[in-house]
């Protein structure tokens, strides 16, 4: 078959890519806030981990999608990307476009790794060893730990050290707020796809837990991220100019109201909350990042 760039680019699922994004930039704002704005920055290495990080996101979704097509974890019934599922792309197309992906990420991690050391090639190679494994992963109820790893701890470590040239563990502390964004973007999407995900043997917290304990489990996901923040800034771990965030309240209220309608209207109120809350993950890292930005420079 043949596919325009623009289907290409919406095979990746690139609506999702804030979840990857925003912890490098969220990293990168910490460490200029972190040294004042004085000490050494290198750019450059902040831009390839971006790339880098993003190929790889790009590879897992689309190998994510065509083990869920092949185990027929997406099918009509699903809440699933139609690429697949409508033959709009053949499996083997996928397969190879995430073979591609994952060579070119793999490429800019090596780059990477000869410009900064060789312990960012332990930090890449475990986000590829769980990128690989999220298929497997996700059948045992593990998926939302290997997004955690992936999407929160990985990045945040592996940022610091190409930027710095050392971990910086205390940027860790980002970690939680962007990992409960991100896992409610998983989340949510499983929780609308119980039934299908439960007929191909899938298993997943929202399956343990149950459709409407799964929708308790979101609402918390979207407030978390607001108190953990407020937490830390008490705490003295971030600025006060962190919490110029609580400007993402606006979006998460939205995404919130959303959910709550599964109560009055079932499913269907909570199609779309993945979106939308990668979206919020693009308001409350962004907003964050100026704060610390602003921190920095004062």
């Amino acid at each position: 078959m043949n596919h325009t760039f623009r289907e290409w680019v919406q095979a990746t699922r690139y609506w999702s890519f804030p979840v990857s994004v925003m912890p490098v930039a969220l990293s990168c704002a910490y460490l200029f806030w972190q040294g004042g704005g004085t000490e050494p920055f290198l750019w450059e290495n902040a831009l390839l981990a971006l790339v880098g990080i993003v190929l790889f996101h790009a590879a897992g979704n689309v190998l994510s999608d065509y083990f869920d097509f092949k185990t027929g974890v997406d099918n009509e019934q699903a809440y699933a990307v139609p690429n697949l599922v409508q033959r709009q792309f053949e499996p083997k197309e996928y397969l190879r476009f995430s073979v591609l992906l994952f060579l070119a990420g793999s490429a800019v991690g090596l780059w990477l790794t000869c410009l900064s050391g060789w312990p960012l090639l332990l930090i890449g190679g475990l986000g590829l060893l769980f990128t690989l494994a999220y298929s497997w992963m996700k059948y045992r109820a593990l998926g939302d730990v290997d997004i955690f790893i992936v999407f929160a701890v990985l990045p945040v470590l592996g940022t610091t050290y190409a930027v710095r040239g050392a971990v910086v563990w205390e940027a860790l502390a980002l970690a939680l707020p962007i990992a409960c964004i991100t896992l409610s973007v998983l989340h949510i999407n499983n929780t609308v796809d119980l039934e299908s995900d439960a007929a191909a043997g899938m298993r997943s917290v929202a399956m343990l837990l149950g459709r409407e304990a799964s929708v308790r489990l979101y609402l918390v996901y979207q407030l978390l991220p607001f108190l953990f923040v407020t937490l830390f800034v008490c705490l003295g771990w971030l600025p006060g100019w962190a919490l110029l965030c609580l400007l993402a309240v606006f979006p998460a209220w939205g995404n919130l109201r959303k959910a709550s309608g599964y109560y009055t209207q079932g499913r269907e109120a909570l199609l779309g909350l993945d979106r939308q809350s990668a979206k919020l993950q693009l308001v409350f890292s962004l907003s964050l990042a100026v704060g610390l930005l602003i921190a920095g420079i004062l």
